[in-house]
Order: structure tokens, then sequence, then C-alpha cells
């Protein structure tokens, strides 16, 4: 969702959670800055919701649906719940549902407290029919997507942390890719590198460079070609930190287990697991050239089909390590947007970064970009 307020939205019935197990998951989002819309009214029975929860549940990328005993009682929760699974059947919202002190089994099936009793209640009261046959169909479908629930956990905080951790995954995946898209020319940018990549291929490891100014534009395209690339493939690693990996006396040891705690994927926890698989490695702002030997240790146990793309702002690294299919980008821009000033602390401070990685980049371009080496492709 391109215009999206909220990160998340929270459905949840108050009386069963709102004072303890949603009042913590709020917390802890809101903790790691992940704008969590939370509504903190009870509508009585009979109520209708109002055009300001519509337009939240509207803006928002995720929904984290917390379905407790008395979730199916409310209407106005039931009413979310359709609002919410129609946006998720669209493909413009993604669904987290939390099966909090009930079998899933139950809710899918609807059968006891949790859900036949309830809208056997709902009938009795006189709702519409059809209404009611729409809010089962709802929490039918919602019960059919992979959750988290509370009985395999021993802890609350630790199922919060484990609901955090995805969402926080899940975003990082959605916003690197916005950011990937705002690349000028990244459509064109990506077809010459899948070309370079060649991701069908069955031979040897095939090494990619990237050569660009501009060290956030650059990040940015590294992460989406991450992104947009690691289905293909069985395992598939980011390293992004390269720099503060290789500093110390070990940093060989230090990058070897970055790299293992990084990599995703099958038998991804061992360098011997990952022989004959096909892995993607993609290693960024790399800048010196013990970095890519010590990679190297690594990656050339990799079985066939597999692709490492470094990217760096020194070509004769590239030059040095024998990487013969480089991609080469004279200028690598983001494409200008209208941007508001907003006043609170997340944004000031992401304002400042945004200035920051913008003043390195116009460094780099005039002081820190070497000069044209003949067998590189060069691609505006």
């Amino acid at each position: 969702m391109s215009c999206a307020k909220y990160d998340v939205f929270l459905s949840f019935r108050g009386l069963d959670t709102r004072p303890n197990f949603v009042s913590f998951l709020h917390k802890e989002l809101d903790r790691r800055g992940i704008r969590t819309f939370k509504d903190d009214e009870e509508l009585e029975n009979g109520q209708r919701i109002s055009p300001e929860l519509n337009r939240a549940i509207e803006v928002s990328r995720f929904a984290v649906v917390v379905v407790s005993v008395n979730y199916a009682a409310s209407p106005w929760c039931l009413d979310e719940l359709v609002k919410i699974m129609d946006f998720e059947k669209k493909g413009s919202m993604t669904v987290l549902p939390i099966f909090y002190g009930v079998d899933p089994c139950h809710v899918r099936r609807q059968i006891g407290d949790v859900a036949e009793q309830q809208f056997k209640k709902h009938e009795d009261r006189g709702v519409d029919h059809a209404k009611v046959l729409s809010w089962r169909l709802a929490l039918e479908n919602l019960a059919n997507i992979s959750g988290e629930c509370s009985s395999k956990w021993n802890d609350d905080s630790k199922l919060v942390d484990e609901i955090a951790d995805k969402i926080s995954e899940k975003l990082m995946i959605v916003r690197t890719i916005s950011n990937g898209r705002n690349i000028v020319g990244i459509d064109k940018h990506m077809k010459n590198l899948n070309r370079l990549m060649d991701l069908n291929s069955k031979k040897d490891v095939r090494v990619v460079g990237i050569w660009a100014r501009g060290g956030s534009a650059r990040s940015a395209l590294a992460k989406y070609v991450y992104q947009t690339s690691s289905k293909h493939f069985e395992s598939h690693c980011f390293l992004g930190n390269l720099k503060l990996i290789s500093q110390g006396r070990y940093f060989e040891s230090h990058l070897h287990e970055e790299f293992l705690k990084s990599m995703k994927g099958e038998c991804s926890t061992s360098t011997q697991g990952l022989k004959n698989q096909k892995v993607l490695l993609v290693a960024d702002d790399v800048s010196k050239l013990k970095q890519l030997d010590a990679l190297a240790v690594d990656y050339s146990g990799f079985g066939p089909g597999s692709v490492v793309v470094i990217t760096t702002q020194d070509k004769r690294l590239l030059l040095s390590h024998g990487v013969d299919n480089v991609y080469e980008i004279k200028f690598l821009r983001f494409q200008k947007v209208r941007r508001t000033i907003a006043f609170k602390k997340r944004d000031i401070f992401a304002a400042f970064e945004s200035a920051l990685y913008r003043a390195k980049d116009f460094a780099t371009e005039c002081f820190g970009c070497p000069t044209s080496t003949s067998g590189y492709e060069k691609f505006c």
C-alpha cells in the first residue's frame, strides 16, 4: 500500500486483551518505531464503526488480529474483520492472526464458545442472517492464515517479541522494495543486472560487481536486488555492515560468523551445509580487498547457479579481485519527491539521517570517484 499511514492496525476485543497482551504488544511496536493504530474506545452493541476507524484500516500495511474468547461476541470486531479480510483478499494488506487463549481449530471449524455460541446469540438478537454469514466467512478465512497461538508460548513477553520481530522483518522488505522503486531508472538497472546475474544458469558461482556513486542509493539498489532475487535461490544472505564487521584483529572469523548468522534458507547453519546449494550472497559497500578475500573462502563452496553480488565505490577492488561481470552506473540517484516537515522524534531523526546520506553522496561525487578503468561496462 503506497499511501500507508500506519504500519499496523490492531484488531482485538478490549474486554479480553486490552489491559494486558494488547497493551504490551502496542508498547513494543511503538518502541521499535512501528506506527500502530490501536483504538481505545469500546463500541456498544448496535453502534457502527466510525469513518475514522474504517479509514485507519484502509491506510494500514498490516493487520494484527487478536482472536480471544469473546472476540466473535463483538459486532464491532467482526465488522472490522470483514473489512480487513476484504483488503487481504485484494492483496493490499497482510494479516497476522494471533489466537490468544483459543484453539485455532475451533475458530476454523466455528465450534464451541469462541464462535458457534456467539454467532447464535447474534442471530437471536435479530442480526441479519446474511451479515452473520459474512462474519462467519471472514473468521474462517482468518483462521486459515498461518499465525501465532498463545498456548505454544509460556511467556507473553516472548510472544510479543516474536510478533514484533516478524512485523519488523516484513516492514524491512516492504520499505526496501519501496526505496528501490524510487531509484531513477530502476527497471533498466534491474534488466541489465538480471542479464549479468543470469539467474537460470547452472554453471559455477557467478560474481557480479556493482560500482556506483552515492552510498544511500547504492545500498538501496543492493537491498532491492536481494529482496527481488532471493526467491530464486535455496539459501540467501545479505551483508550490509561490512565496514563494522571488518574492524579488529580477527575480522575474518567475525565476518564468517556474521555470514552464517545472516544466511537464510535450507541447511544454512554451516558452510558445509551450503555446498551444492544454489545460494545468493549480496555484500554491500565493500571497501577493502581483504573483505573480498575473506568472503571468497565462504562462497567458493557454493553450488552451481549461485550468485555473489558485490557493491562498492572503488572500482579497483573489483579489478584486483578478478571480477569480470561489473555493472557501472555513473549517476545513481533517487527520484526527487516533495517532503513535508514532521515534528515527531523519529521523523526528525529520519530527516537528519537523510541529510547525512546526501552529504556523503555529494562528498563521494566530488572527491571519491576513481578514474574509469577499461574493461568495465558502463550504464547511465
